[in-house]
């Protein structure tokens, strides 16, 4: 296959770490021809998808063991066999515009991963509101009355941005209620933009779990990412450390719910957060720790899921 994959900088990727490498990684093993771009390369003329693409070849004594070709060439998007997309959040303006490009590929037959339109719908936190039965009480507004009413009534409480990502402007607010009107006026822009409200899970010391879903079944172990000294922040971008565990049968049974809707939806690969017994965001724009996961089991996960796009 001819497989193109959107990402962010070659150069600014953390090698022993980073998930999109190991795909490339195995894409490259399987004997597939391997090409990159940012979504600032990606742009449509006459009605024709195209991308300004770099092309790589394995040299482990290069730079995260890829060497790349001198000067990208512009190629159009149809070319390509499958695409993956890769590119890290933020998700702006700019991601939505790439999604609409990815989305004319999509068209000609390419197939791009995740599904371009899934990209733009299903928002990471937000799409947890579709399987209210895996999560804890949460609550998705800008009014600063509703807010308040759901931290009365839950008294240990979670506010969060919509578009936040590495455990970014998370406040927990308590019982006592200390700061929690200057806190949702700053996070909703004084009334104006939807937060997320959730009900503290106490679970979290014990750690946040990344499961990874291909195809819509779960790998069998997860990441805990354990939080540091912050108990509302896992992430290891946070400062949390992580402990490969096998999944439980809650973990299972939330896998279970989520999976055929991100079949359903094209959405190929896929982390679930989990904290406890709850279901707290659903990762689709380019869930990572891959690489733990594989260093810590005999599983070959990036291997099996290059296998599944063969197919």
């Amino acid at each position: 296959m001819n497989i193109l994959m959107v990402m962010d900088p070659w150069n600014e990727i953390k090698p022993y770490k980073d998930t999109s490498l190991a795909l490339l990684e195995a894409a490259d093993h399987r004997g597939h021809a391997l090409a990159i771009c940012t979504i600032r390369d990606l742009y449509v003329r006459e009605g024709v998808p195209m991308g300004h693409v770099t092309h790589l070849e394995r040299d482990a004594a290069a730079f995260a063991g890829f060497t790349l070709h001198p000067n990208p060439e512009a190629e159009c998007l149809a070319g390509f066999d499958r695409i993956l997309m890769r590119k890290d959040p933020p998700f702006d303006l700019n991601y939505i515009y790439a999604t609409y490009i990815l989305e004319l590929a999509e068209q000609t037959g390419v197939q791009v991963i995740n599904r371009p339109s899934s990209l733009r719908n299903c928002n990471e936190k937000f799409f947890i509101t579709q399987f209210p039965q895996c999560c804890v009480p949460t609550l998705i507004s800008s009014q600063g009355s509703e807010l308040v009413r759901f931290h009365n009534e839950h008294q240990d409480v979670i506010f969060k941005p919509l578009d936040g990502m590495g455990g970014q402007g998370i406040f927990r607010i308590r019982s006592d209620g200390l700061n929690l009107q200057g806190i949702i006026e700053t996070l909703t822009h004084q009334g104006m933009t939807p937060i997320m409200a959730q009900r503290f899970i106490p679970e979290i010391k014990e750690g946040d779990k990344r499961i990874l879903m291909l195809a819509g079944e779960p790998v069998p172990y997860c990441l805990a990412r354990i939080p540091d000294r912050d108990p509302t922040r896992g992430n290891l971008a946070a400062g949390g450390k992580g402990k490969v565990q096998p999944l439980s049968e809650r973990d299972f049974w939330i896998c279970e719910q989520v999976g055929p809707t991100l079949k359903e939806l094209g959405l190929e690969f896929v982390g679930l957060d989990v904290i406890g017994s709850w279901l707290t965001e659903i990762n689709v724009t380019s869930p990572t720790c891959l690489r733990e996961i594989e260093a810590e089991t005999r599983l070959n996960i990036a291997d099996q899921f290059i296998a599944h796009l063969e197919v």
